[in-house]
């Protein structure tokens, strides 16, 4: 090392504080925008109660025939026998209060996912300068350490159930825009240019033949982004996020580790049956889904001609 390099090291004295700074900067930028922080956490809160009440309102044995009959439809018998002995199961281990609650956080984050996730897929596949602006976040998004993303939402939005939201919709919200992106993106050309034929615009072509045709990509991409949520719920109840998450986080601290066993137990049971029932009980064909394409263009044309004349 060179006597200049080594001058330089000699001045700098103490620590780099850059972690200081960066608190710093985000604590202006909460007061510069109070009210808007505060609207996002209510209103994540508001939704997360609205489910979790949802949930409690029916009883425990009627909801549990619901989702029975709901898997045994989109994923067959032995996924609806697994959710009638798994989520008996869980009530037997008195956990059906977390469970629910777990389970508001997860559609919370997983709907707040899609709701962004799909649209920016969309954009992505559109336009290249889009794509390269997306895809370095996207890949900044899925290395960073799960634990690393709780850190912003705490600053931002202190602890409990929003701040556990949010790092949750980021943590989960990639596999939602890339597999959209990739989805249209795998559309056959011919299609494109057969809707084109039957003279589509633009709108058209998305609605009736991009995502129509794209919806097995998407609908994976959801089920990722279910799959992820269940994995950043638990890391969550770290800042307070309630449900099965906190009561793992709280029997490891204390040592009960029974209790900690029992709540990913839960879990586990709980992405099972999210899993088949997203996975296999939405499954639908490209053949299928070019025919209903096709079709509903040709007609949705038709019509459109009829009212012109």
């Amino acid at each position: 090392m060179s006597a200049f390099s080594l001058g330089i090291l000699d001045s700098i004295k103490g620590k780099l504080p850059l972690g200081d700074w960066l608190v710093k900067g985000i604590e202006m930028l909460k007061e510069s925008i109070p009210h808007i922080l505060n609207a996002i956490r209510v209103g994540i809160s508001s939704t997360v109660n609205f489910f979790s009440n949802i949930l409690n309102y029916l009883p425990n044995l009627v909801l549990i025939l619901l989702v029975t009959l709901l898997a045994w439809k989109r994923a067959g018998w032995r996924v609806a026998l697994f959710s009638l002995l798994g989520l008996l199961v869980i009530v037997g281990m008195d956990l059906w209060g977390a469970t629910i609650e777990t389970l508001a956080l997860i559609l919370t984050s997983t709907i707040i996912a899609i709701i962004i996730g799909i649209p920016f897929g969309i954009i992505k596949s559109r336009s290249k300068i889009a794509t390269k602006i997306i895809e370095p976040i996207l890949d900044f998004m899925q290395t960073l350490p799960p634990l690393a993303y709780l850190i912003p939402a705490v600053l931002f939005f202190r602890i409990g159930d929003a701040p556990g939201v949010i790092a949750t919709v980021i943590f989960a919200m990639p596999p939602a825009i890339r597999l959209t992106a990739l989805g249209i993106e795998q559309v056959p050309k011919e299609m494109v240019e057969v809707g084109k034929a039957f003279g589509a615009n633009t709108k058209q072509l998305l609605l009736k033949i991009e995502l129509p045709l794209a919806l097995p990509s998407i609908m994976m991409g959801i089920n990722q982004t279910i799959m992820l949520s269940f994995s950043m719920v638990v890391i969550a109840g770290f800042i307070g996020a309630g449900g099965l998450g906190q009561i793992i986080i709280s029997g490891i601290q204390r040592y009960n580790l029974a209790s900690a066993l029992e709540a990913g137990i839960a879990i586990v049971i709980l992405a099972i049956i999210i899993d088949r029932m997203t996975r296999t009980g939405f499954k639908i064909t490209t053949a299928q889904n070019k025919k209903k394409s096709i079709f509903s263009l040709f007609f949705s044309s038709k019509k459109e001609q009829v009212k012109q004349e």
